[in-house]
């Protein structure tokens, strides 16, 4: 059975309606090999000539964020090195050399299965995705084509999020915006916000507040307000080096950002740009957001781009159901937690992401057998992570199959960020600022009125309130990891794990990165 999606060398994604193929430069300073060759004759200086080769370019930006790319290792470590999901081991199935119970566990180190897959995977699509970017940047300094200064902003802003995720998941990493093939020392973790921060600040001003339908899913300033709105908001983290709590909340309140703003109230300004600029809406139902024909909703923001083509779709239906419930086989493995699940009021129509009871192929609609012949029953609970049932736990179905997928690959689109996550940023910077702010509240209670029906208002706001209904609103979209560590709780323990060292908020730099580059430091306690 595959467990993984293969990740390739060469790929593209969709800029709008259209798949723009490009060549995989490889005079990248990508991250694994500092010495290696160019085996191609295609370098910058040839090939990046007019405007449709610099499309070229900027598709292959694109193409890392992908479920093949980086929403394999950075969602892998988002999602289940929390309390949110789990992926058992199943008789023979799901082992992996211990690769997913030591992610949940959060028991990784430099040179362990997790850490020389999912953690190195990570540093490695990040820093291919700076690559590429800079191996276009560098060729626009050298060409003139129509739309350039846009190009160039769209180009700093994928960067920016790429360096976004590095500085999430290993604080200080090296900034390089040059395509020089050398090692580099590590900058802080604050040089990298501040270089992310003033990269979207001035892209900001070039790039379209909209984009025609042809041009879906590529960057726009709504994008560089997202990346900022969430950064301001997890300041009490990104923006240090150092006093970074690992059992209290990590407040944006009372730290300062570029102009000496409070982190807070430059998270609601972030926030409050995204609001009156009229481009984005709520979707009239949660559902919407994640069907197939997604790409047309009106709350995404930032995606992922996905097609119903062979080696560029969503896999997340195939990670999360039985082998029997999808045409072809699943890989019967992500699960939610039971305490994830029990966590969601009946009434509350985001519980509807999860599958429990007996079940159904989602295509046909008719009951499925397990591998034994019985009715297939998931249950809420898993009694042993070491040795899981075909049935044990709850699934997450919150993106559902594209009816016309291909193979495993579907359509549907993944929002990096979305326009309910804005409401919740906003709430608790607000609530920051004044706890118990009645503003807060009535943002949540937005988000609420559309999942219960009658609505079920709550009746006041507080830090845990609203990390509770960020894990209604946002589960399994990538954030609970995040969400843990600024409220200080990401080292708890929960199901199937211990509590564990203040270490473990940022992640070992990948053993493969130590021996390629003699100038990096490793984090602190690995």
């Amino acid at each position: 059975m595959r467990k993984r999606p293969v990740s390739k060398s060469i790929r593209s994604a969709r800029l709008g309606a259209l798949i723009l193929l490009a060549p995989m430069l490889v005079s990248l300073q990508g991250c694994t090999n500092l010495d290696e060759n160019p085996t191609s004759s295609i370098t910058p200086g040839n090939f990046y000539r007019n405007e449709a080769e610099v499309l070229g370019g900027i598709a292959a930006v694109y193409s890392d964020l992908t479920s093949q790319n980086l929403l394999w290792g950075y969602y892998n470590v988002s999602e289940i090195s929390s309390d949110e999901m789990i992926v058992p081991t199943r008789g023979q199935d799901w082992y992996d050399n211990g690769r997913w119970l030591e992610i949940h566990r959060q028991a990784w180190a430099a040179n362990s299965p997790a850490g020389l897959d999912d953690i190195n995977g990570i540093w490695e699509i990040s820093f291919r995705g700076v690559a590429r970017a800079n191996v276009v940047l560098d060729a626009l300094q050298r060409v003139d084509v129509p739309n350039e200064a846009a190009y160039v902003a769209e180009l700093r802003t994928l960067r920016a999020f790429y360096y976004y995720v590095l500085m999430d998941t290993f604080g200080g990493v090296q900034i390089v915006t040059d395509i020089e093939i050398k090692p580099r020392a590590r900058n802080t973790r604050a040089e990298v916000f501040q270089f992310i921060e003033t990269e979207l600040k001035e892209a900001s001003a070039d790039l379209p507040a909209t984009r025609p339908a042809a041009e879906n899913g590529r960057v726009t300033k709504g994008v560089t307000d997202a990346i900022l709105a969430n950064m301001y908001l997890n300041a009490g983290v990104f923006a240090k080096d150092a006093g970074v709590s690992a059992t209290s909340h990590n407040s944006c309140q009372g730290v300062s950002v570029s102009g000496g703003v409070d982190a807070c109230q430059a998270a609601i300004d972030a926030v409050d740009r995204i609001l009156n600029s009229g481009v984005y809406q709520l979707a009239d139902t949660f559902s919407k957001n994640f069907r197939a024909d997604n790409q047309v909703g009106p709350e995404n923001i930032f995606v992922a781009k996905h097609l119903n083509v062979a080696g560029l779709g969503l896999t997340f239906v195939n990670r999360a159901l039985h082998y029997r419930q999808f045409n072809p086989d699943p890989w019967n493995g992500f699960s939610a937690l039971a305490q994830t699940y029990n966590a969601f009021d009946a009434n509350d129509q985001r519980r509807r992401i999860f599958l429990v009871g007996p079940q159904v192929n989602v295509e046909t609609g008719l009951p499925v057998n397990d591998r034994a012949g019985n009715l297939l029953v998931f249950s809420v609970t898993i009694n042993d992570a070491t040795n899981a049932s075909e049935g044990e736990g709850a699934r997450i179905y919150k993106w559902p199959a594209d009816p016309n997928h291909v193979a495993q690959d579907n359509g549907n689109d993944f929002a990096f960020f979305r326009l309910a996550e804005m409401y919740l940023i906003k709430a608790e910077a607000q609530n920051e600022q004044s706890p118990g702010s009645a503003a807060a509240l009535a943002l949540v209670n937005t988000l609420r009125a559309r999942a219960f029906d009658p609505d079920q208002p709550l009746a006041a706001i507080d830090r845990a309130a609203l990390l509770r209904e960020r894990l209604f609103e946002l589960t399994a979209e990538g954030k609970r990891r995040q969400d843990l560590i600024r409220h200080g709780r990401y080292i708890e323990a929960w199901e199937f794990k211990t509590a564990g060292s203040p270490r473990l908020l940022l992640l070992p730099i990948p053993q493969r990165q130590l021996d390629a580059n003699p100038l990096l430091v490793q984090n602190t306690g690995y």
